[in-house]
Protein backbone atom coordinates (compact mmCIF):
# COMPACT_ATOMS: atom_id res chain seq x y z
CA UNK A 1 0.00 0.00 0.00
CA UNK A 2 1.37 3.34 -0.85
CA UNK A 3 1.01 6.10 2.22
CA UNK A 4 2.37 9.43 2.21
CA UNK A 5 3.82 9.89 5.94
CA UNK A 6 2.22 12.41 8.25
CA UNK A 7 5.55 12.49 10.65
CA UNK A 8 9.22 11.74 9.89
CA UNK A 9 9.78 7.66 10.24
CA UNK A 10 13.35 6.64 11.17
CA UNK A 11 12.40 3.21 9.44
CA UNK A 12 10.39 5.02 6.30
CA UNK A 13 11.29 8.32 5.59
CA UNK A 14 10.88 12.26 6.53
CA UNK A 15 7.43 14.12 6.73
CA UNK A 16 5.91 14.22 3.60
CA UNK A 17 7.30 11.53 1.47
CA UNK A 18 5.46 8.93 -0.28
CA UNK A 19 6.42 5.24 0.39
CA UNK A 20 5.54 2.18 -0.18
CA UNK A 21 4.74 -0.44 2.49
CA UNK A 22 2.58 -3.56 3.57
CA UNK A 23 -0.54 -3.53 3.71
CA UNK A 24 -0.74 -4.74 7.05
CA UNK A 25 1.90 -2.41 8.11
CA UNK A 26 -0.40 0.38 7.27
CA UNK A 27 -3.63 -0.63 8.16
CA UNK A 28 -2.76 -1.90 11.79
CA UNK A 29 -0.34 1.06 12.56
CA UNK A 30 0.26 3.65 10.49
CA UNK A 31 -3.39 4.60 10.06
CA UNK A 32 -4.41 4.50 13.40
CA UNK A 33 -2.03 6.56 14.76
CA UNK A 34 -2.25 9.39 12.26
CA UNK A 35 1.34 8.45 11.15
CA UNK A 36 0.45 8.03 7.47
CA UNK A 37 -2.52 8.56 4.98
CA UNK A 38 -3.21 6.44 2.22
CA UNK A 39 -1.91 8.25 -1.28
CA UNK A 40 -4.70 9.21 -3.07
CA UNK A 41 -4.50 11.99 -5.64
CA UNK A 42 -7.16 14.34 -2.79
CA UNK A 43 -4.37 13.61 -0.04
CA UNK A 44 -1.40 14.46 -2.53
CA UNK A 45 -2.78 18.24 -3.23
CA UNK A 46 -3.48 18.43 0.68
CA UNK A 47 0.07 18.07 1.10
CA UNK A 48 1.06 20.02 -2.38
CA UNK A 49 -0.54 22.70 -0.19
CA UNK A 50 1.07 22.24 3.23
CA UNK A 51 4.33 21.52 1.57
CA UNK A 52 6.25 24.76 2.59
CA UNK A 53 5.16 23.80 6.38
CA UNK A 54 6.14 20.11 5.98
CA UNK A 55 9.76 22.03 4.43
CA UNK A 56 9.72 24.24 7.37
CA UNK A 57 9.63 21.54 9.88
CA UNK A 58 12.59 19.44 8.61
CA UNK A 59 14.57 22.40 8.73
CA UNK A 60 13.91 22.65 12.42
CA UNK A 61 14.05 19.51 13.37
CA UNK A 62 17.44 19.25 11.20
CA UNK A 63 18.73 22.62 12.76
CA UNK A 64 17.85 20.76 16.14
CA UNK A 65 19.96 17.31 15.42
CA UNK A 66 22.83 19.47 14.30
CA UNK A 67 22.79 21.55 17.73
CA UNK A 68 22.79 18.21 19.35
CA UNK A 69 25.43 16.83 17.03
CA UNK A 70 27.46 19.54 18.04
CA UNK A 71 27.00 18.88 21.66
CA UNK A 72 27.87 15.66 21.54
CA UNK A 73 30.78 15.68 19.15
CA UNK A 74 33.98 15.34 21.65
CA UNK A 75 32.56 13.96 24.61
CA UNK A 76 34.34 11.53 26.56
CA UNK A 77 32.43 8.75 29.31
CA UNK A 78 34.42 6.85 31.50
CA UNK A 79 33.17 4.17 32.85
CA UNK A 80 34.58 1.88 35.23
CA UNK A 81 34.55 -1.80 35.60
CA UNK A 82 36.02 -5.28 37.27
CA UNK A 83 38.97 -6.56 35.35
CA UNK A 84 40.34 -9.98 35.21
CA UNK A 85 43.90 -10.61 35.55
CA UNK A 86 44.31 -10.81 31.35
CA UNK A 87 42.69 -7.19 31.25
CA UNK A 88 39.12 -8.71 30.27
CA UNK A 89 35.93 -7.76 32.26
CA UNK A 90 33.58 -9.15 34.19
CA UNK A 91 30.76 -8.69 32.19
CA UNK A 92 30.27 -5.88 29.67
CA UNK A 93 29.85 -2.28 28.83
CA UNK A 94 26.10 -2.19 27.32
CA UNK A 95 24.31 0.56 25.66
CA UNK A 96 22.64 0.98 28.71
CA UNK A 97 25.86 1.83 30.26
CA UNK A 98 26.67 4.50 28.11
CA UNK A 99 23.30 6.04 28.05
CA UNK A 100 23.33 6.28 31.48
CA UNK A 101 26.96 8.05 31.56
CA UNK A 102 25.60 10.46 28.79
CA UNK A 103 22.85 11.14 30.97
CA UNK A 104 24.99 11.46 33.71
CA UNK A 105 26.16 14.57 31.56
CA UNK A 106 23.21 16.05 31.32
CA UNK A 107 23.00 14.81 27.47
CA UNK A 108 19.55 12.72 26.95
CA UNK A 109 19.41 10.41 24.28
CA UNK A 110 17.19 7.74 23.50
CA UNK A 111 18.63 3.67 23.36
CA UNK A 112 18.01 3.40 19.75
CA UNK A 113 19.79 6.10 19.22
CA UNK A 114 23.45 4.47 20.15
CA UNK A 115 24.47 2.67 17.29
CA UNK A 116 27.00 0.33 19.86
CA UNK A 117 27.04 -3.17 17.74
CA UNK A 118 28.26 -5.54 20.22
CA UNK A 119 28.78 -4.85 24.14
CA UNK A 120 32.52 -3.28 25.15
CA UNK A 121 34.27 -6.76 26.92
CA UNK A 122 37.93 -5.16 27.20
CA UNK A 123 39.69 -1.96 28.70
CA UNK A 124 40.30 0.71 26.56
CA UNK A 125 39.31 3.55 24.45
CA UNK A 126 36.21 3.17 21.86
CA UNK A 127 34.22 5.48 19.44
CA UNK A 128 30.72 5.06 19.34
CA UNK A 129 28.52 6.72 17.18
CA UNK A 130 25.24 8.34 17.87
CA UNK A 131 22.23 8.91 15.02
CA UNK A 132 21.00 12.03 16.46
CA UNK A 133 19.08 12.32 12.70
CA UNK A 134 19.14 10.99 9.02
CA UNK A 135 22.92 11.52 8.11
CA UNK A 136 23.82 13.14 11.64
CA UNK A 137 25.78 10.52 13.36
CA UNK A 138 28.25 12.62 15.80
CA UNK A 139 30.88 9.84 17.56
CA UNK A 140 31.56 10.08 21.01
CA UNK A 141 34.23 8.33 23.04
CA UNK A 142 33.70 5.88 25.75
CA UNK A 143 37.04 5.14 28.01
CA UNK A 144 36.66 1.86 29.97
CA UNK A 145 39.13 2.00 33.00
CA UNK A 146 39.77 -0.92 35.78
CA UNK A 147 37.94 -0.27 38.96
Amino acid sequence: MKVILKETIESLGIIGSEVQVADGYARNYLLPQGKAVVDTPQNRKIFELERAKVELQIAKEREIAEQMAKRLEGITCQLSAKVSEEGKLYGSITIHDVMEALDSQGIKVEKRMILMPEPIKTIGSFKIPIRVYKGVKPEITVTVVAE
